[in-house]
Order: C-alpha cells, then structure tokens, then sequence
C-alpha cells in the first residue's frame, strides 16, 4: 500500500506542477486546494500552491532544479495526505484524473517572442499570432530629423 500511495503522490505532484505554468493554472488550484480543504489545510495550501507558482514563473523556462523541488514539496504533501487518511487513495485519484485531462488541453508557458524587421523599408504583412502583449513599435526614418 506504501509504494501504490507514493506512486500515486508522486504522479499528483508531477501533474499538479507542471499545471503551475498553464492556462489550466485555476482550476488545478481549486481541485488541489479543495482536497487539501478536507483535511483542514485549505487557506494555507492555497496560499503555499500561489507561492509555488509564483517561483516557477520567476524561474528561467526550464529551470530543472526550481520545478524538481516544488514537485518534491507537494509528493511530500500529498504523500503525509494518504499516510494519515486525511484523504482516501480514491479521493487523490479523482483528483489526478481531473489533473491529468486538464493538463492534456493545457499550453505551456508562452516563451517572449521578440521580432525586429531592419533594413529599410518593409513591404508586405506581418502576422503573428496568439496572445499578444506589450506590443511596441519604434520606428525611425532616417530622412527625417529626430523630435524631442
């Protein structure tokens, strides 16, 4: 029972992590923070699943030893969850399962794109396409003076 409850923790910390970087992020939240509620940790897990996430998205993409750690933290937690049958084997399943179909329509963290067009002048489109934030544009011509 010890190695089914440890592979089973295991699998909901991997899962749950690598939901901290996705748009699936809020609703793997509230499913883990819910479970975690029943044993009478709620308010502080949900506090300590934003502190998590909040490190990760700090992290370099791909910060292996960052994302190794928070993973470890939460086997950890959920591991002492079935030890002391705050939650049932059944119960952390469930939840795995809703993970894991939340993590099969999720996207991982965008990487910064950054496009620059040079050398005189561009005609034609340009297309990029998802979510686009902090657009700007600098533009200089060379014929005519710069303005202040």
């Amino acid at each position: 029972m010890e190695t089914e409850f440890a592979a089973l923790a295991a699998s909901g910390a991997t899962t749950l992590v690598s939901l901290m970087v996705t748009d699936s992020w809020t609703q793997a939240r509230e499913l883990v923070g819910r479970l975690f509620s029943r044993a009478g940790a709620g308010g502080t897990t949900f506090a300590d699943l934003d502190a998590a996430r909040a490190t990760l998205l700090a992290t370099d993409v791909g910060d292996a030893q960052a994302a190794r750690e928070i993973t470890d933290r939460w086997h950890a937690d959920l591991y002492r969850l079935l030890q002391t049958a705050s939650v049932t084997r059944d119960d952390l399943h469930d939840v795995l399962t809703s993970l894991q179909q939340l993590g099969n329509t999720s996207a991982a963290r965008p990487v910064p794109v950054h496009n620059a067009i040079n050398g005189g002048v561009q005609h034609g489109p340009v297309i990029q396409s998802g979510r686009i934030t902090g657009l700007t544009f600098h533009v200089h011509d060379p014929g005519l003076p710069v303005q202040d």
